[in-house]
């Protein structure tokens, strides 16, 4: 039950944000391509996540022995830690763009970009920073469930919508902040890797502040569901040109 909520609350989510979408940035959008992504994903998490081992060892925060109103926050930190963290890492490590490289290959940033991963990923995370992030706090039903409504936010933060939190865009992450994340102009190349908190980012150096609304998307981009099933494996099935390599640093980062 809680599966079918958080799907339908997706789907009236982005619904809404690619209405609104339209109406401010009227143009041409890949949405099916993103849409076909997100089943695969969909697909993909209810077939096998279930298989994956869960950790059930010892955590060094026990988020149980906790008040409700103290532990979410604290598992909202640990876990865009994580995501900082392995973020990072697909932007440094050849294999891990190789699969990240598909989100980062919409033409235009939008709402339905949220849903342009590749399936695989989440198998990645789901043996990685997900046990981590459970090694570091334990977690109970309900800050779960919070945080599956928080990660909905992730929505709006890829909308095609101009909305900058100007100084204040340390605090919490938005459309202006993310977009220069995925910009293609080399000068904003590996900044702005956190998923909601870029306090991650003033930390480890690969902060910016938003300057403007950048292009966006990659040299190549999927063109039939065959791309995005074998996305990493596109050279070797010949399906689409060699751009496979992680994005160069920008001198702004490499400096830091």
């Amino acid at each position: 039950m809680g599966s079918l909520l958080f799907i339908a609350a997706a789907i009236a989510i982005m619904s809404g944000l690619t209405w609104a979408e339209h109406k401010l940035n009227p143009g041409k959008t890949d949405w099916w391509r993103n849409l076909q992504a997100w089943a695969l994903d969909l697909g993909c998490g209810l077939l096998v996540l279930g298989f994956l081992p869960d950790w059930h060892g010892n955590s060094l925060i026990d988020g149980e022995a906790l008040p409700f109103i103290f532990a979410l926050p604290l598992f909202l930190l640990v876990r865009d830690f994580t995501e900082y963290l392995y973020h990072y890492a697909q932007h440094r490590i050849p294999a891990l763009w190789a699969l990240h490289s598909l989100h980062h290959s919409d033409p235009e940033m939008t709402a339905l970009t949220t849903n342009r991963h590749f399936w695989g990923d989440q198998l990645i995370k789901a043996v990685t920073i997900w046990p981590a992030t459970t090694m570091i706090m334990s977690q109970t039903g309900p800050i779960i469930a919070a945080y599956a409504a928080i990660s909905l936010y992730n929505y709006f933060i890829h909308a095609n919508m101009k909305v900058d939190f100007g100084r204040w865009s340390w605090v919490l992450n938005c459309p202006a902040y993310h977009r220069r994340h995925h910009s293609r102009l080399p000068e904003h190349y590996n900044t702005n890797f956190a998923a909601l908190f870029p306090i991650f980012d003033v930390i480890f150096g690969t902060y910016r502040r938003p300057d403007g609304w950048p292009p966006c998307g990659l040299d190549e981009a999927p063109n039939s569901m065959g791309d995005l099933v074998f996305w990493p494996l596109r050279k070797a099935f010949g399906r689409l040109p060699d751009s496979t390599a992680p994005r160069p640093a920008s001198p702004a980062v490499s400096e830091a």
